[in-house]
């Protein structure tokens, strides 16, 4: 009995090795045949620039969509928060900052009612958009020892926030208190990326300990550490499903993790590229990872395909890519610069 536990052990192994090369084939066949009947290759033609959003006067550092897959909120460290129509290349809000050296902005995915920002400041500002002119925020959260490195609403009432302190926390908006705080990481954790409709209870953060931990937002416990990259991870992205994440990382490489695994699948680099990731963002079927890179370019990978070959290339921009992002209806993809400038690309 103990010799065919043995053997069925063994063959799980080899099945868990196989099974992602397997998906591969198998999905790949699958692209392959649907190229097929539509007569081209298996991924779309390259994405263009559709629309240039043009009014900040310094370096764009962070974006973010609304749900809606409309409107979107950038920040620059000209001291301002813009919220654009991207569709009809539109402004809706330029709300001043308080402090000019933001990092990070995000957009409420339910309602798009409420943006927020935080930077060197170490706190957390929200701001209310559903009035004709914001001066003042409507609430502000700070509890963080060293700088807002990243925020993500879950839901109306509550958003999670990451810091150079190496913690990330938990809010309630509404009483503007911290109600958990995650310790683990040993460096700046400059990113944080959650599904709340997927799974509001976990999230995954990227850190300049060159690791990626899931945490559970119910126990206040870490539940998993990943590890491959060799220097500061700048973003995480969860995979559309919830049970798998992309990383970008100083080390000049992206990585795609699984967490039902506990393993990296794939190591997205090759030796052409020297420079390190800011920023990466899925598309809506996961089969593109996007990221933003520091010398200039934003580059698309084929999670199915060679790991050392993108699919992608979108150059355009005049200085360091700093954000990108897919819209949440993954009709298109923004990127947000050093030369002040956002595109649009479809």
């Amino acid at each position: 009995q103990l010799a065919t536990l043995k053997k069925q052990l063994a063959e799980e192994q080899e099945n868990k090795l196989d099974g992602y090369e397997g998906l591969r084939a198998r999905v790949g066949k699958a692209s392959r045949k649907s190229a097929k009947g539509n007569g081209g290759g298996s991924l779309g033609a390259v994405p263009k620039v559709r629309r240039l959003l043009k009014g900040h006067f310094g370096k764009v550092y962070a974006l973010h969509w609304a749900g809606d897959g409309t409107n979107l909120v950038s920040a620059s460290q000209d001291g301002k928060l813009i919220v654009w129509n991207a569709m009809a290349n539109t402004k809706t809000h330029a709300i001043p900052l308080r402090s000019s050296w933001v990092m990070t902005c995000a957009f409420e995915q339910s309602k798009n009612g409420m943006v927020a920002c935080g930077g060197l400041d170490n706190t957390c500002s929200i701001y209310q958009i559903n009035q004709p002119q914001v001066t003042r925020s409507y609430k502000e959260l700070a509890a963080h020892d060293g700088y807002l490195s990243c925020c993500k609403f879950v839901g109306e009432s509550s958003i999670l926030t990451s810091s150079g302190d190496s913690t990330c926390m938990f809010w309630d908006i509404e009483t503007g208190t911290a109600k958990t705080t995650f310790s683990g990481h040993d460096g700046d954790v400059m990113s944080v990326s959650i599904l709340p409709d997927v799974d509001p209870n976990v999230f995954v953060s990227g850190s300049c300990d060159s690791l990626a931990k899931l945490w559970d937002i119910r126990t206040g416990q870490c539940t998993m550490t990943l590890r491959g990259h060799e220097s500061d991870i700048n973003s995480v992205s969860f995979f559309p499903d919830g049970k798998a994440f992309g990383t970008g990382s100083d080390d000049s490489s992206c990585r795609f993790f699984d967490t039902r695994a506990v393993a990296q699948l794939a190591e997205f680099k090759n030796d052409f590229i020297l420079c390190g990731i800011t920023s990466c963002s899925f598309s809506n079927s996961g089969r593109i990872l996007f990221a933003g890179y520091e010398d200039f370019n934003c580059l698309g990978w084929d999670v199915l395909g060679e790991s050392s070959k993108y699919a992608y290339q979108l150059s355009g921009h005049e200085n360091r890519v700093s954000c990108v992002g897919v819209s949440p209806t993954g009709q298109a993809l923004a990127t947000g610069s050093w030369d002040t400038l956002l595109k649009v690309w479809a």
